[in-house]
C-alpha cells in the first residue's frame, strides 16, 4: 500500500484494497455471506486461535467491511478498526472493551443525548459508573481519576453544545495515569483527528457524516495503535489478566507478538465483544458508507460553508436570540475551537430563539424544505428541537449540562444552495417569532 496523506486521496485509496481480487472489479463488491470456507481443518483451527488473521463468519468479520474498516483507520491515522451496527454500539463496546463491573470512566457532560442516557442509566445497570468533569477544566478528569478509572471520553464537537472538547489536554493527563482518551469524532471528520492530539481511541457514528446520505446505519471504533496497555498493569486489567474466554490468553502481552501490530484494543474489541454480543454491521451498509466515504472530503466542505453562512444570517435574525457556532465563540472557547479545527468550524448551528420552546416548535413546524428528523450529517438540511426529542429523557438540569434550553433548535446545515436554506429559515422563524 502506498501511504498517502491527503483525505481525498485516502478516502479512495486508503488501505490495503485495490481491486477485488477474485474478479479485478474496482468497485468494493458486496460479500453477502454467513460463512466463509476453510481451506482445510488446521486453518481453522488457526483463525480461530488467532494465530492467523482470516474471515471465519460475518458477525465478526468480513471482505466488505474489512475495506471500510481500512480506510476509515486511515483517515483518521489510525493502526486498526472494528465496524458495527450502530454509532451507539461503538460507544458502548469501546467503553466495555475496558470496564468491568464496579470500574468507572471519566467523561465530558456536553454529550449527545443518547450518549448521555447509556452513561448515566444503562451502563449503571452494568455496574459501571460515569463521572462527570469540566471539559473547561481538564484538571477535573485527574481530579475525578481514582484506581478503577479505565477510560476518558469526549466529544470534539459536542451535539448539539458545539464547544471544542481540550483533546490535547485531556489525552496527556491519561496518558501520566494510564487512562486513555476515547474521543466521539463523528462531527469532525476531516476537520479534526484526535489522533494526532494525544487519543488513544476515536469512534464515529458511520451514519451521520461519513454514510452522509442518510440510508444506512452504523459505528466504527478507531484503535490509534499508540496507546501501551501493558505500561500500568494494574490499570487496565482486562489487558494485563488471562482472558478464560481465550484459553487465558494476555491481550496487552499476546497480540503485539502474534500479529504484528499494536492493536490489541481491536483485536478485543471485534473477537471478544462483538463475537459474544453480536453487533455486527451488514456488509451492505457498509458498502454504502464505502460509497459515502469516497465523496465526504467534497460533501464536507460544502456543509461547512454552508453552516458558516447560515450562522451569520442567524445572528442578524429579530428571531433569535443566540447563535452557537463555533467560529462565533470568544475567549478561551475560541480559541479552542482553532486549535483542533482545521479545515472550518462544523455543519452544525446552533439557535436559541427568543420566544423559548413554544417559538421553537411553531419554527419546526413550519418548515417547507428543511426536513424535521432526528439524525444529522445528511446531505439534506435538518433541523430539531432537542428539548422535546432527543434530549426530553433528561432532567431540565441535565439538558442544560448538555447545552439545551427550552428555546435551542439544532441545525445540520445541508448542502443544498445557502440561499434555499436561509429563504426556508427566515419564513419559519417570522411565524415563530408571532407564536
Amino acid at each position: 500500500m502506498t501511504d498517502y496523506s491527503n483525505a481525498e486521496t485516502l478516502v479512495l485509496h486508503g488501505g490495503q484494497y485495490r481491486s477485488d481480487p477474485s474478479t479485478n472489479s474496482v468497485a468494493v463488491p458486496i460479500y453477502q455471506t454467513t460463512s466463509f470456507q476453510f481451506n482445510n481443518t488446521d486453518h481453522a483451527a488457526d483463525l480461530f486461535a488467532l494465530k492467523e488473521l482470516g474471515n471465519i463468519y460475518t458477525r465478526i468479520m468480513n471482505p466488505t467491511n474489512a475495506v471500510l474498516e481500512e480506510r476509515v483507520a486511515a483517515l483518521e491515522g489510525g493502526a486498526a478498526a472494528v465496524a458495527l451496527s450502530s454509532g451507539s454500539s461503538a460507544t458502548t463496546i469501546a467503553i466495555q472493551n475496558l470496564c468491568s463491573a464496579g470500574d468507572n470512566i471519566v467523561s465530558t457532560p456536553h454529550l449527545y443525548g443518547g450518549t448521555w442516557n447509556l452513561f448515566v442509566n444503562t451502563f449503571k445497570q452494568f455496574g459501571i459508573e460515569v463521572r462527570f468533569a469540566d471539559p473547561e477544566k481538564p484538571e477535573t478528569f485527574g481530579q475525578l481519576t481514582d484506581d478503577k478509572t479505565r477510560a476518558y471520553f469526549g466529544e470534539t464537537v459536542p451535539n448539539p453544545k458545539l464547544k471544542v472538547f481540550p483533546i490535547e489536554e485531556v489525552a496527556k493527563i491519561g496518558k501520566e495515569l494510564g487512562v486513555p482518551l476515547i474521543m466521539d469524532n463523528t462531527v469532525a471528520p476531516l476537520t479534526c483527528r484526535p489522533i494526532d492530539h494525544g487519543a488513544a481511541i476515536v469512534i464515529h457514528s458511520l451514519t451521520k457524516y461519513i454514510g452522509g446520505h442518510g440510508n444506512s446505519i452504523g459505528g466504527i471504533i478507531v484503535d490509534s495503535g499508540n496507546f501501551d496497555w501493558t505500561a500500568n498493569p494494574g490499570r487496565q486489567p482486562l489487558f494485563n489478566e488471562p482472558d478464560p474466554s481465550y484459553h487465558g490468553a494476555v491481550w496487552g502481552q499476546l497480540v503485539p507478538e502474534a500479529l504484528g501490530a499494536p492493536i490489541a484494543f481491536a483485536v478485543r474489541a471485534r473477537v471478544v465483544l462483538l463475537r459474544d454480543l453480536g453487533s455486527a454491521i451488514s456488509p451492505m451498509n457498509s458498502f454504502n458508507f464505502i460509497q459515502g466515504l469516497e465523496t465526504l472530503p467534497l460533501r464536507y466542505n460544502a456543509h461547512q460553508k454552508n453552516a458558516k453562512k447560515v450562522a451569520n444570517f442567524l445572528v442578524k435574525h429579530k428571531a433569535v436570540q443566540q447563535v452557537i457556532y463555533p467560529s462565533l465563540f470568544e475567549g478561551n472557547d475560541k480559541k479552542t475551537a482553532k486549535k483542533y479545527l482545521k479545515t472550518g468550524y462544523g455543519p452544525i448551528v446552533g439557535m436559541v430563539l427568543r420566544g423559548g420552546a413554544k417559538a421553537g416548535k411553531a419554527f419546526i413546524d413550519n418548515l417547507k424544505m428543511v426536513y424535521h428528523v432526528a439524525n444529522i450529517g445528511d446531505v439534506r438540511t435538518l433541523a430539531i428541537h432537542p428539548s422535546s426529542t432527543t434530549h426530553s429523557q433528561l432532567s431540565l438540569q441535565d439538558q442544560f449540562k448538555a447545552g439545551v434550553t427550552p428555546g435551542y433548535i439544532r441545525l445540520c446545515v445541508g448542502i443544498e444552495h445557502v440561499d434555499d436554506i436561509t429563504n426556508d429559515i427566515d419564513q419559519a422563524l417570522k411565524i415563530a417569532d408571532k407564536a
